[in-house]
Parts: C-alpha cells; structure tokens; sequence
C-alpha cells in the first residue's frame, strides 16, 4: 500500500486485515427485484459500503454486472440477435451501471475512475493495467467496466481475472443473501449459513456462488474469496477488518 493510502488509515479503525480488495457486484443488485434499471437507493448502499473502506486506506477494484439491463445469453434465445451480439449489448450495460455508481461516489467526496476492457473514450478510460494499478494506489476507486470486454465469458471470471492481474488480496462477491448456504434460504427455511468453504467443494459440487471458471482462477492462484451480504450495512468494512462475515472460500 502506498504513503498515500496509509495516511488514510486512522489508528482508531485499525489496520485492515486485506489492503487491496476485488469487489464483484452483479447488475441485479444495482436494480429492484423483477425490475429493469438502476434503483437509486440500492446504488446509493452499495456506494456507502465502498466508500467506508476507501476511507481506512483499502484500495478497491469493483467489477460490475450488467443483468439489471440484459443478459446476453437470454436476448439471444429470444431474438434473431446473434448470441456474441447480445454479450457486447450485455457490456454496454454494465458501462451504464459503472458511470452510474462512479457518480454516486464521486459525489461522496471519494476520487474514482471508470476503466472499461472495450474503448468508449468520451465517456470513461479503456482498461491498463498498469494505470489502474496506479489509481489504486492514489487511493482512488477503480470500477471496471464490460467484463473482459470479449463475448461468452461472464463479469464473475472478469472479476476473478481483475483481482489475479491486480494482485487483489481478496475477491469479495457481494450477495443478497448473508452467503453460501446448504440450500435456498429464501425457498427452506432449514437452509444454514455456510462459513468457510474450499475451492474444490465448491466446484465439484457445482454450488452456485461463482462460475466454475472463476473459482478455478482464484484457486489456481490463490486467491480466497470472501461471498456476503453487501446490503447489509457495514459488512464490506467488517470483511476487510478479517472479521467473520458471510462465507470464505479458500484451500
């Protein structure tokens, strides 16, 4: 972490346990339930919980979704529209939920930038590694828009790509419910929270937390990843505190 950052970091919070975080949120938790478009008070949430940690010196990377406008896959089945059409249509959507949210922290107070992996130069910066890196480092938010920018792979492999080419200590996958659970909680009522996980557990028992390529990723480099409410206030600083919260995932 840089001079810069550390300064930021009062004695009072306490060193944070994760110094640079990947925070992936879906589109869905950008907009109302059964919804199209963004809904301002959930933005307004999720820009809160960044911006906490931002404010103890955390470096984050956020990833973002696109499913509150489209998804590829889906337009495609519907439509005549050519399937690699529909995904470019589906990155689109998530440089609107970028621009959205990068707004909502800048006028918090919290310098941001928005990189996109496809070239949109009027509106937002095309991804560099080595400039993002260097915004992070100047204590600035990085939101990282339109996957990784190529059709067929979903924003949660670009999440785990971004937090491997980062260097992230931690990849957080932000959720609606409190984390992984042995079923649906909001279909069984017996479901129970699972705290910790590996990374073979989730893959071979196909859990639906992330896709099965990004789990690879994160475990091939070990990378751990933390799945947890983020509609919960104060839960993204709770996490990277290193207290308990939702499910680790790791060896």
């Amino acid at each position: 972490m840089t001079t810069m950052a550390k300064k930021k970091t009062s004695s009072k919070s306490g060193k944070p346990h994760f110094e640079r975080v990947l925070l992936k949120v879906s589109g869905e938790g950008l907009g109302k339930p059964g919804e199209t478009g963004i809904d301002g008070e959930a933005l307004q949430r999720i820009a809160e919980e960044i911006v906490s940690v931002a404010e103890i010196g955390v470096e984050v990377a956020v990833v973002v979704g696109g499913g509150n406008f489209l998804r590829g896959a889906t337009v495609a089945s519907e439509s005549r529209i050519q399937e690699a059409t529909a995904h470019y249509m589906g990155m689109l959507a998530t440089v609107i939920n970028a621009l959205a949210l990068q707004d909502v922290i800048e006028d918090m107070g919290q310098p941001v930038r928005v990189q996109s992996s496809i070239s949109i130069h009027s509106a937002c910066e095309t991804f560099i590694r080595r400039r993002c890196i260097r915004h992070l480092e100047k204590g600035r938010v990085v939101i990282l828009a339109a996957g990784t920018g190529r059709p067929f792979v979903t924003t949660d492999t670009a999440a785990a790509l971004a937090a491997v080419e980062l260097h992230a200590d931690v990849l957080c996958k932000a959720t609606k419910v409190d984390g992984v659970y042995t079923a649906d909680p909001m279909k069984d009522k017996d479901a129970k929270l699972l705290t910790s996980l590996g990374y073979n557990e989730v893959i071979d028992n196909r859990l639906k937390v992330m896709d099965v390529s990004a789990v690879d990723m994160c475990q091939r480099h070990a990378v751990p990843i933390l799945v947890f409410n983020l509609m919960h206030a104060g839960n993204m600083k709770k996490a990277v505190m290193g207290k308990r919260v939702g499910t680790r995932i790791d060896e």
